[in-house]
């Protein structure tokens, strides 16, 4: 049972008075106690002495210093106590400590304690934007930095210092100077479309219209950019229908260079193209339809534009066509002409982009057995008819391009080939490489379409037949592929 004892006076064993009250008055007689060890009430230790080891405090016990104590004696390591709530104003440091500064709002000075031999301070990148707003440290009053008297600034990426105070002539000394951005890189992280891997690089395709949404953007760095590579392939036009036809124009074909995901193969239009940089927000996707074949002897339509972020890729210049005579079609790649005056093939590239994003159409015959033309293609213009030898050929379309933008080689935006006029028999124009349709096999038959979702131009229909004329084909719609690196 705890008790209290109370006495004016405790005396050692020769019975000379050690504490004594008189009033008010506590008078201490200076006296040497011996002990290898003290106890609590309890009998646990909280000071030992084992050999020439002293032991302050027993295991499981804490040890504090009472508020407003302070202690000496124990000297320091050679580190700091780090503040880790970061600062984002100027500010005075106090020896002992260090700091995590934060200058992505701003540049600011720290100013440093009076030096005296000894005294250590450390400061560290809190948000890896020294470089671009430095961190100033400026000394106190005279004393010197580097054995200069004049502030310095930090101004690496990711930097972390520690100043030691020497003396007079050097003061403050940085001691250990990180500056090396030792930090986990932040990948970019998006959905939409579908989605598919290639070693570290993830791929999303889109065959119809939808949303690219980032939500977190890539640090930046050579290991995590925060761009994107692309490729973007408008709707393809479709075919003239009725003799001498032309083949439709291939949709607008728009890559980067690949330099953001892995420099994949990409097709030549992608080189010196700079991917696109992306924030976390969401980038609306269109997707360009191919246009319908003409439907006797009436006039088709140019494909639709496909976007993503800042690029536009144009749909394919439609066919000429005839009643009236028109002539084909301007657009990513030109229609092909047909055999009726006008008979020139559209124009590519249009409206003009550079690297071009396609190429024109051929220019048709109008004498003789009347052959139309191909439509352009990403890589090649279409080709004329070829009326000569008898009895002559459809111009073919122009040859897409190829790309290994999802990991293996695919060629798109092919032009659609074009048809011959005779009563008796057709030779057909083949759709360029990479989907564009052909034309019809014969007299009265449809012309091919371009291949979905490739922008591919659609075939003239074939030859001479009792009127109505049979379809040209139709465009084949676009597509937008998004590539970056994951990880």
């Amino acid at each position: 049972m705890a008790s209290e004892i109370k006495v004016n006076n405790i005396k050692d064993t020769c019975g000379t008075a050690v504490i004594t009250k008189c009033g008010a008055t506590h008078t201490v007689t200076a006296e040497v106690y011996k002990a290898d060890t003290i106890q609590d009430t309890s009998g646990n230790a909280y000071l030992a002495k084992c050999g020439t080891t002293v032991t302050l405090g027993g295991c499981g016990q804490t040890i504090a210093l009472a508020a407003g104590a302070s202690q000496t004696g124990f000297g320091r390591t050679g580190t700091v106590d780090w503040d880790t709530t970061p600062k984002t104003a100027t500010f005075s440091a106090v020896s002992g400590n260090g700091y995590f500064c934060n200058t992505s709002g701003g540049a600011f000075t720290v100013n440093l304690p009076a030096g005296s031999a000894g005294a250590i301070v450390s400061f560290a990148d809190y948000a890896g934007t020294w470089q671009t707003n430095n961190l100033t440290v400026s000394p106190n009053g005279t004393d010197k930095i580097g054995s200069v008297n004049a502030d310095v600034s930090l101004t690496t990426e990711g930097q972390s210092v520690t100043f030691v105070y020497v003396d007079s002539t050097q003061g403050w000394i940085n001691t250990m100077d990180s500056t090396s951005n030792v930090r986990a890189e932040s990948f970019i992280v998006a959905t939409g479309g579908t989605i598919t891997c290639c070693g570290d690089y993830k791929i999303h395709t889109f065959t119809g219209p939808g949303t690219f949404t980032v939500t977190t953007a890539g640090a930046g760095t050579p290991c995590a950019p925060s761009s994107v590579d692309y490729l973007v392939i408008a709707g393809g036009a479709g075919g003239a229908s009725g003799y001498g036809g032309g083949g439709g124009g291939a949709g607008g074909y728009r890559e980067s260079s690949g330099a953001a995901s892995g420099c994949y193969s990409r097709s030549p239009l992608g080189a010196c193209v700079s991917a696109l940089p992306v924030t976390a927000t969401s980038y609306p996707v269109v997707v360009g339809a191919g246009s319908a074949g003409a439907t006797n002897l009436q006039p088709s339509s140019n494909g639709s534009n496909s976007t993503f972020s800042s690029i536009t890729s144009a749909g394919g210049g439609s066919t000429g066509y005839n009643s009236p005579d028109q002539a084909a079609r301007s657009g990513g790649s030109g229609g092909g002409g047909t055999a009726s005056s006008p008979n020139l093939g559209g124009n590519g590239n249009t409206p003009p982009v550079s690297p071009p994003q396609g190429n024109p159409g051929g220019t048709a015959t109008t004498t003789g057995n009347h052959v139309g033309s191909g439509g352009g293609g990403a890589s090649a213009a279409g080709q004329a008819g070829n009326n000569n030898p008898s009895p002559g050929k459809g111009g073919d379309g122009g040859d897409g391009q190829p790309s290994s933008i999802t990991g293996s080689a695919v060629t798109r935006a092919g032009g659609g080939g074009g048809s011959r006029e005779n009563s008796c028999q057709s030779y057909r124009g083949l759709g360029g490489a990479g989907g564009g349709g052909d034309s019809g096999i014969q007299p009265g038959s449809v012309g091919q379409a371009g291949t979905v979702n490739t922008g591919s131009g659609g075939g003239a229909s074939g030859g001479i037949d009792p009127t109505p004329f049979a379809d040209g084909g139709n465009g084949g719609s676009g597509i937008v592929i998004i590539r970056y690196k994951y990880q």
